[in-house]
């Protein structure tokens, strides 16, 4: 499932009255509250969904797969999820 087919498909659960334009803006204020959310506490909890949490990547050592070359790679930051209950027993 891609941007657009969450939006379809959030459109089609608010139903009839709800407009594409309305479902997109509605996806994309909660996408962007949760990247205010992670950006200030480091972690949003939505019960029964799962948690999306900051998580640090130490450098490490890897290597370019054209050469075979040792390359350093530096430490960033990514975001991982850890599924709620509710969606685990979903699946």
């Amino acid at each position: 499932m891609n941007k657009a087919d969450l939006i379809a498909e959030v459109q089609k659960q608010l139903g009839a009255e709800c407009s594409k334009a309305h479902a997109e803006r509605t996806v994309n204020a909660f996408l962007s509250a949760v990247e205010s959310g992670l950006q200030r506490d480091g972690e949003v909890q939505i019960v029964g969904f799962g948690t999306f949490a900051v998580k640090q990547r130490a450098a490490r050592t890897g290597r370019n797969p054209q050469t075979r070359e040792p390359i350093q790679i530096p430490a960033s930051r990514t975001v991982g999820f850890r599924p709620g209950s509710g969606l685990k027993n979903a699946l």
